[in-house]
């Protein structure tokens, strides 16, 4: 039997941040208002491109399972944000990685894009498809808001993270995942503005994340907790077997739902929220990450994920840890510099949505 070890892990949060404070000159809201409804503090704002964000994330899980690009025989880049569609963005990471040969696809499934991916590359490993893959997913959400409206201006936030699967007889990495998709009611969540259903010969519109929160909620939380008992049951695991839910990062109440129905304490709960936004399919990757960097994975440990987004897109995932839980090369790969404010990136788009 052959499975797909996680060997690396890296993360790219841009440097420039929008604060709450920030954004309350930008729409009629407070830091308390945004923080006691989501439990968002602050967000990331990118000054590069998806690609770049992606990449970087890319470089520094290479450098941490200590092999080159010219290893990986598969680039997977989940994202809902692409730098370009035609070609996708994966095909650039590739060549900025050195992934020669390597086959690279872009996977949408919005908020769940990095379950889905995780789940696709774990197949082809499994089945002997390929060796190595790295599967990334990275965003910039913060291109796709309107401005002018206060529910969707603050909940957003760029970022990427990405991890570095092998193959390997170790019984290790992804050993059980259900995804599905609720497009009954896929409405409640989408960007409008955007795409080839538009008129592309009518007067530009800025593109507009629409979603209605009660009914995402609702979706939100029953799809993440039956995805999970789904999981338990495929992998004859407990709720007590479970040393860590990494959750997507949408909302701290959802978060906290979902544990609620898990009956998992907050120490065995990431939640980094606070200081990123919802940065889609990119959150659980950058927060698995953040987890590591803080100690809160050890080595065999039992990690459950869960991911619920626009489509009605859902997944949970069992990740059964190895040994390592440092990187073997610290890696040096870094995003340009950055001279500007998140208010001075978002300058234009804010007069151009007034």
């Amino acid at each position: 039997m052959q499975y797909a070890k996680i060997i690396g892990w890296g993360k790219c949060t841009p440097p420039a941040t929008l604060s709450n404070k920030d954004i309350s000159t930008v729409v009629d809201t407070t830091d308390e208002w945004i923080s006691t409804r989501t439990g968002i503090k602050s967000r990331r704002v990118s000054h590069v491109g998806t690609g770049e964000l992606a990449t970087v994330a890319a470089k520094r899980a290479l450098d941490c399972a200590g092999i080159a690009g010219e290893d990986i025989d598969l680039v997977l880049l989940a994202t809902c944000t692409p730098s370009t569609l035609v070609a996708n963005t994966a095909s650039y990471v590739q060549q900025q990685i050195g992934a020669t040969g390597a086959a690279a696809c872009d996977v949408n499934a919005a908020c769940s894009g990095f379950l889905y991916a995780l789940q696709n590359a774990t197949a082809q490993i499994r089945a002997g498809m390929v060796k190595r893959a790295v599967v990334i997913a990275a965003e910039r959400m913060l291109w796709h808001v309107n401005w002018a409206k206060r529910d969707s201006a603050v909940l957003f936030g760029d970022g990427a993270g990405a991890v570095v699967l092998e193959a390997s007889s170790e019984e290790l990495g992804l050993l059980a995942t259900k995804t599905g998709c609720d497009s009954e009611d896929r409405e409640i969540l989408h960007i409008r503005n955007f795409g080839t259903d538009i008129d592309k010969h009518d007067s530009a519109q800025p593109s507009d994340i629409l979603f209605q929160g009660k009914d995402i909620f609702k979706r939100a939380v029953k799809g993440m907790s039956e995805a999970c008992d789904d999981v338990l049951s495929q992998a004859n695991l407990a709720l007590e077997d479970i040393d860590m839910l990494i959750p997507h990062q949408a909302n701290l109440r959802i978060i906290q739902a979902i544990a609620k129905q898990l009956q998992l304490s907050d120490d065995k709960v990431m939640v980094n929220i606070q200081h990123y936004g919802n940065t889609s399919a990119a959150t659980i990757p950058i927060a698995l990450c953040e987890a590591l960097e803080q100690g809160k994975i050890k080595p065999h440990s039992h990690i459950m994920s869960a991911a619920f987004g626009a489509g009605l897109t859902w997944a949970a995932s069992y990740i059964k840890w190895g040994e390592r839980v440092t990187p073997i090369i610290d890696s040096k790969a870094e995003l340009p510099e950055c001279k500007q404010t998140g208010l001075e990136l978002m300058a234009d788009a804010i007069n151009y949505c007034k």
